[in-house]
């Protein structure tokens, strides 16, 4: 190859004319282009998953605005390297602040960004993959402005492609003819720096001045030089997907592996420990309830010890999950209730079950009829809690285990034939 330079960085585009996807904030009048128009900044997270165009646009920003323009990665970098910007942009009035991986920065390290940001001494654009509502401090993201990349189409990907054809020199004397997209389009995983560095790889290992690449050349080459990518987190969403299907399906020790294969690979332990917290609640539920309180005692085991020692907690915590019974019963019951919302709209609350704090909301009858149910036998009081328009539906359906089978016949005592359990 004609350089050292990675093929996705030497045909990174420029200018928000030369990116591909993410059109609801790129577009004609849509709020970058506005932003560059007007050439006024403001601090934004951008959050969406890799290889959609974070740093690009971050750079494109900075050159548009002709801004003084310092980035960071949240991986190596702390308080010291945020102040030692924080000062360069000082000397030069303003400066444009990327950080990658924000969510990765602890809370002492996304305080020192705040003065910063409220005088305008820096405006930020941090990069995350992760949800900034739980990775980013809430002093911090109230003076940002949060914008969602989307995942990159099909078409997007091969358009990108094609783009890196025509203006990378090396590329386009490769002679390379894509006939069949299938494979690169799913070793890619909708990321599209990996995706060009793939196309670089394979045309780079095709030999002959005419390269035709089909979906088993693909397979074939990067099945022997998968290697190359494996430091890169290529297989995240398979492997955690892998591993909560591991847990969903009560196989510790398949649970285990592909949680060592996580661990060996450096993935963020947060990021582990969070998805087990949903999985605990979505697929143990009350089947066992104990399981939310472990996998949350887990995260927040995991943010106070970090590598390596949390990775016994993560391996303690995931095969209490695959080894507890399962059941999706509270689960299905948020969906089918917020499926009945959408459904119905908003429906009045009976009289009986409102609130009445004051006395003109008595005279209404707000919470007249009211049956309190500490004051009747069993601590139970029939009633109706729904609107009339749906009295009687059953949302929730406990699961065939022990601890559901007891809250089944508990709620059968109670309501007799009404909700049918």
């Amino acid at each position: 190859m004609a350089t050292n330079m990675p093929l996705a960085e030497r045909v990174r585009p420029k200018t928000l004319a030369e990116f591909i996807g993410q059109e609801h904030l790129v577009g004609p009048g849509k709020v970058l282009e506005q932003m560059i128009h007007n050439r006024k900044g403001h601090s934004i997270i951008f959050w969406g998953p890799p290889g959609v165009g974070k740093t690009t646009l971050a750079q494109i920003l900075a050159h548009s605005l002709d801004m003084p323009f310092f980035t960071l990665s949240a991986i190596d970098s702390g308080v010291k390297d945020v102040r030692a910007v924080i000062e360069l942009a000082n000397r030069s009035g303003h400066a444009l602040l990327f950080i990658d991986e924000i969510h990765r920065f602890n809370k002492a390290q996304q305080d020192s960004l705040l003065g910063a940001v409220e005088k305008g001494i820096i405006t930020l654009i941090g990069a995350t993959t992760e949800n900034p509502s739980f990775e980013v401090i809430s002093a911090l993201l109230s003076r940002c402005q949060v914008y969602v990349l989307r995942a990159l189409t099909e078409d997007h990907l091969m358009a990108l492609v094609h783009q890196a054809i025509e203006k990378d020199k090396w590329l386009s004397e490769q002679g390379l003819e894509i006939t069949e997209w299938e494979a690169l389009l799913q070793l890619s995983g909708g990321d599209a720096r990996r995706l060009l560095n793939l196309v670089e790889l394979l045309a780079a290992s095709i030999p002959g001045e005419k390269k035709v690449l089909t979906n088993a050349i693909t397979q074939d080459i990067v099945q022997k030089k998968m290697a190359l990518y494996d430091k890169t987190g290529e297989q995240h969403y398979d492997i955690i997907s892998a591993f909560i299907k591991s847990l969903r399906g009560s196989d510790p020790n398949a649970a285990v592996y592909w949680l060592a294969r996580m661990i060996e690979g450096g993935e963020d332990p947060k990021f582990i420990a969070r998805r087990m917290l949903v999985m605990a609640s979505e697929d143990i539920g009350n089947a066992n309830p104990n399981a939310l309180l472990l996998a949350t005692s887990c995260f927040q085991a995991v943010e106070l010890i970090g590598y390596p020692e949390c990775r016994i907690i993560l391996s303690q915590a995931a095969t209490y999950l695959a080894s507890s019974p399962k059941s999706n019963a509270a689960y299905m019951a948020i969906n089918n209730a917020q499926a009945l919302v959408g459904r119905t709209g908003d429906l009045s609350v009976p009289l009986p079950i409102r609130n009445a704090p004051t006395g003109l909301m008595k005279k209404m009858d707000y919470g007249a009829g009211y049956k309190y149910a500490h004051d009747y036998p069993g601590n139970f009081a029939d009633q109706e809690f729904m609107p009339e328009q749906i009295a009687g539906v059953k949302l929730y359906d406990p699961g065939a285990n022990a601890a559901e089978a007891r809250q089944r016949e508990y709620l059968r005592n109670c309501w007799k034939e009404k909700y049918g359990y």
